[in-house]
């Protein structure tokens, strides 16, 4: 069995944002000549998140809009974790909505996705480097 590891890094100028990384992942499955097995892509930060979802610009206004109206940035004295000195509270609880990472199988050389899913990076406390680890095994 192989197995293959890389760090994808990003940073993203805002304080919130969704990536396709599809792509980046795809790469990543090339470069490991891995043609069977499973890829996982997870988020190694507490405020960032991987998800897999359609690829669609209002979607990613509703998630923008869904995720706010659950965890509102502010006021910042709603979260007690912003005691700390951090301003992220509504950051740690977007990442624990959107989740930690995803499991993709691959077949035949490829992600083996359902219609329209890609691989997204979320973040939700930006403006500094962050890093995405994917891991793949398989034959």
């Amino acid at each position: 069995m192989k197995s293959y590891r890389k760090e994808l890094w990003f940073e993203i100028p805002s304080r919130r944002g969704f990536v396709n990384i599809t792509g980046e992942v795809e790469d990543c499955l090339r470069e490991s000549g891995i043609t069977e097995g499973l890829c996982l892509v997870n988020a190694m930060h507490i405020t960032a998140s991987v998800f897999i979802n359609d690829d669609e610009h209002g979607l990613h206004q509703d998630f923008e809009r869904w995720l706010e109206q659950l965890a509102p940035h502010e006021p910042l004295n709603l979260y007690k974790h912003n005691n700390t000195g951090e301003d992220n509270g509504d950051g740690h609880l977007k990442r624990t909505i959107m989740g930690r990472e995803v499991v993709v199988a691959i077949t035949d050389g490829k992600l083996d996705f359902g219609p329209w899913e890609q691989i997204f990076y979320g973040e939700f406390d930006g403006r500094r480097r962050k890093r995405v680890l994917v891991k793949l095994i398989g034959e």
